[in-house]
C-alpha cells in the first residue's frame, strides 16, 4: 500500500466519521419513536416492553449523577472526528478536583463540533488535561426523553440543559465535576459566520446565577475556528426564499427548540458544495477559573456583577490567543 492510498484511506475513515453523527442520531430517534411502538404489534412485542420499562426505570440518570462510559468516550471514531478539522483542547489553568465549575463556551456555531469533541469525547484527552474532573456537556432537554437516543448521549456525559439538572450534578455528586454550557444556545447559531464573532451573552445571566447557588467556579471557553466551518446563507428580503428560510426556522424553533439555519459546507469531492464541515481547525481553549461565592438567593446585582466579571475574564481570553488561532488583530467581541 503506497502512502498516498493510506492518505486517501484516513481522510475516508475521518469523514465517514463526521459523517455518521447526525444519520445515526436520527436513525436511533425513528428505531425508538416508529420501530418501537410497531414492534408492540407483532411477536417482538417484548422488545418494546422492555425497552419502555427501561427508559421508565432509569427516568432520572441524565438529571442526576449521569453514567459516564469509558468505553463509549473512548471510541476510534472520535479520533477520526477529531482529525478531520483537527478540533484541539488547550489548557490555560488547572482546575482543581476540590471544585465544581461551570464552564461557559463560546460561540455555539452550526453544530458546536469543538465542544462535542472536547468534552463529550476523550479524543482530545480531556481526562488526562483536566484529571479527576468529570465533564457533562448540557444539551437540549427533549434529546433526553427519546429511547435509545438518550442512552447514546448519556453514555458520552450530556445531560439536559434544566436548572434542577445542572444544580443535582453541581450539589450532590460531590466536588470536580464541570457542567458545560454552550451559553448563546441555538439562537447564536443564526449569527455564527465566518469571521463573525458576535455572542449572545449579554441577558444569559442563568448559567451565573446558578454558579452562585451552588458554590461552584465560573471558567469561560472559546472555540476558535468553530465560525469558519459552514457558510450561512442570508436570503434578500422579500423573496419567497426569505420568507420560507422564516417560516421554517419560527417552526422548528416551537417544535425542537432550535432556529434551523440555511447553510452549506463541502461536498465530498473537494471544491463541491455540501453539508460535509469545511476542513479548518477548531481550538477550544478553556480560560481561568473564576472563584464563585455561595449564595444562595444571590441578588440581582450580585448577578450581574459576576456576570460583568465572566464577560471581563472571556475578552481577556479572546484577546490573548485570537491571533494564535487564526483571527487578525484587529477582531473584537462582540456582546448582544
Amino acid at each position: 500500500m503506497t502512502f498516498f492510498s493510506r492518505l486517501d484511506l484516513q481522510e475516508g475513515l475521518q469523514t465517514i466519521a463526521v459523517l455518521h453523527l447526525i444519520p445515526f442520531n436520527v436513525s436511533l430517534g425513528v428505531i425508538s419513536l416508529l420501530v418501537l411502538p410497531y414492534l408492540l404489534f407483532t411477536k417482538y412485542w417484548l422488545l418494546t416492553v422492555l425497552t419502555y420499562a427501561w427508559l421508565f426505570y432509569d427516568w432520572n440518570t441524565h438529571n442526576q449523577g449521569g453514567r459516564h462510559s469509558a468505553w463509549a468516550r473512548n471510541w476510534a471514531i472520535w479520533k477520526y472526528f477529531r482529525n478531520y478539522f483537527p478540533i484541539k483542547l488547550v489548557k490555560t489553568h488547572d482546575l482543581s478536583p476540590k471544585h465544581n465549575y461551570i464552564i461557559g463556551n463560546h460561540p455555539h456555531g452550526i453544530f458546536s463540533h469543538g465542544v462535542f469533541i472536547n468534552f463529550a469525547t476523550e479524543a482530545t484527552g480531556f481526562s488526562q488535561i483536566f484529571p479527576s474532573i468529570t465533564p457533562f456537556l448540557s444539551t437540549l432537554k427533549w434529546i433526553l426523553w427519546i429511547p435509545l437516543v438518550r442512552d447514546y448521549v448519556i453514555s458520552l456525559g450530556l445531560s439536559p440543559v434544566t436548572k434542577s439538572s445542572v444544580t443535582y450534578k453541581l450539589t450532590h455528586n460531590g466536588l470536580g465535576n464541570a457542567v458545560v454550557i454552550v451559553v448563546g444556545g441555538a439562537a447564536e447559531a443564526l449569527l455564527c459566520h465566518p469571521g463573525n464573532t458576535t455572542l449572545i451573552l449579554k441577558n444569559r445571566k442563568g448559567f451565573v446565577k446558578l454558579a452562585l447557588q451552588t458554590g461552584s467556579f465560573l471558567v469561560p471557553s472559546y472555540s476558535f475556528g468553530e465560525n469558519e466551518i459552514y457558510e450561512q446563507e442570508t436570503f434578500p428580503e422579500g423573496s419567497w426564499l426569505r420568507f420560507f428560510q422564516k417560516s421554517y426556522q419560527k417552526i422548528s424553533k416551537i417544535i425542537l427548540g432550535l432556529s434551523l439555519c440555511t447553510f452549506h459546507g463541502r461536498g465530498l469531492t473537494r471544491g463541491s458544495w455540501g453539508l460535509l464541515p469545511f476542513n479548518g481547525p477548531i481550538t477550544t481553549v478553556v480560560g481561568e477559573p473564576l472563584p464563585v461565592p455561595k449564595i444562595d438567593n444571590p441578588s440581582k446585582d450580585t448577578v450581574d456583577k459576576y456576570h460583568a466579571l465572566y464577560i471581563s475574564a472571556l475578552r481577556k481570553l479572546f484577546d490573548q490567543y485570537k491571533v494564535e488561532y487564526g483571527l487578525p488583530e484587529t477582531q473584537e467581541l462582540n456582546v448582544i
